[in-house]
């Protein structure tokens, strides 16, 4: 396999991934991410492993935890939950 030689495009690519992939980017935006994964193999496979880890990371259902430490895993996740988001809005 031939090694890919990340261009100035790929960078790009990469900073605007996340966003890309939440739907968030501007439909400009992402005609040219569309036209860029289609002619690059690399980014093409990286973000549709990105996609599917992202898929079954929402499809996970973890098992109950018992009381207490249930509510304290919930309450410590909602907040660093919480903080991401606020992050990003910033």
């Amino acid at each position: 396999m031939a090694s890919h030689q990340h261009d100035e495009s790929c960078k790009k690519m990469f900073a605007l991934l996340s966003e890309y992939l939440d739907l968030e980017l501007p439909a400009e935006s992402c005609k040219v991410m569309d036209a860029h994964i289609v002619g690059c193999e690399p980014c093409a496979a990286f973000t549709e492993n990105l996609r599917k880890t992202i898929e079954l990371c929402r499809e996970y259902r973890p098992k109950e935890l018992p009381g207490p430490i249930a509510w304290d895993a919930r309450q410590k996740l909602f907040e660093a939950y919480q903080k991401m988001l606020a992050g990003r809005r910033a």
